[in-house]
């Protein structure tokens, strides 16, 4: 099975005329299916789509990794290209999130109501627990936290009644794909850990090998210590290609370049990759 990769919509952009904006959408298409994980922040990816080539109406289901509006905000004018589409995603989607950003408070959820979204033909599909989309894919669910060296960003911040807590993000999630090489991980902002993350796809999937993983690893105010740690545990996984995004962070690219080599790529606006 082949699964094509391209990235419509992310901090930076790699080709004429593509539009850069801070935050993430990535396009994963098969044989049979066309699924768009995540929507950016704004008007990035109807612009990039139409320069690409991609036509989004084509898109079969649409993923959201979580529910902040880097990931969310370009919602609105995606299904206003889609259409009536399925939208999978964590219950907390909708969960009045902040960022405090020195000593600030800061919105950061979906800017969207259930209800706009859905008049514009939005079908929500929300689900604590994986969801199948096909035999070879399905979404993570609720992913635990099994390293000890990953944690959450304590800037980040949920509104329950009148008082902001320490946001869990149990609506971070990704999209796994079991292709013949091995798995291949498609990350929204892995705000649970890159390496949570992966440990819990393979045993969801009972498919040891991780062969490609692409999208953001939140390592963008990790230590020297977490990211080599990191990058330890993807050697281990037996990672083939590793492109990063978005809230990566250039140190910790950077030293994730250093460490993988000719393996390891920027995965920007424009980039289009296919496994095998």
């Amino acid at each position: 099975m082949q699964v094509r990769i391209t990235t419509l919509s992310e901090n930076t952009a790699g080709g004429i005329g593509l539009l850069a904006e801070w935050g993430l959408s990535i396009l994963v298409e098969t044989e049979d299916l066309k699924v768009l994980l995540d929507t950016g922040t704004s008007i990035s990816v109807p612009h990039n789509a139409a320069l690409l080539g991609v036509d989004l109406a084509q898109i079969d289901k649409i993923v959201l990794s979580h529910g902040h509006q880097d990931h969310t905000g370009g919602l609105r004018e995606v299904l206003t290209k889609t259409g009536e589409v399925e939208v999978i995603a964590h219950p907390d989607i909708f969960a009045a999130k902040y960022v405090r950003i020195l000593e600030q408070e800061r919105y950061a959820g979906i800017p969207f109501s259930r209800e706009e979204l859905e008049a514009l033909g939005a079908s929500f599909n929300l689900s604590r627990e994986p969801v199948w989309i096909a035999d070879d894919m399905v979404t993570t669910g609720e992913i635990p936290m099994a390293t000890e060296y990953e944690q959450i960003d304590p800037n980040l911040y949920v509104k329950e009644g009148e008082e902001l807590v320490p946001d869990p993000l149990w609506d971070d999630q990704a999209l796994i794909i079991n292709a013949d090489q091995g798995l291949v991980v498609i990350l929204g902002c892995a705000h649970r850990g890159i390496i949570n993350t992966l440990y819990h796809a393979r045993e969801l999937t009972g498919v040891e090998l991780v062969h490609t993983v692409v999208g953001g690893t939140h390592l963008i105010r990790a230590s020297e210590e977490r990211v080599l740690l990191t990058a330890a545990a993807l050697k281990e996984l037996g990672v083939q290609r590793l492109g990063v995004s978005h809230c990566t962070g250039m140190p910790a690219a950077m030293m994730l370049a250093q460490e993988f080599g000719d393996i390891f790529f920027f995965n920007n606006a424009g980039t289009r990759i296919t496994v095998p």
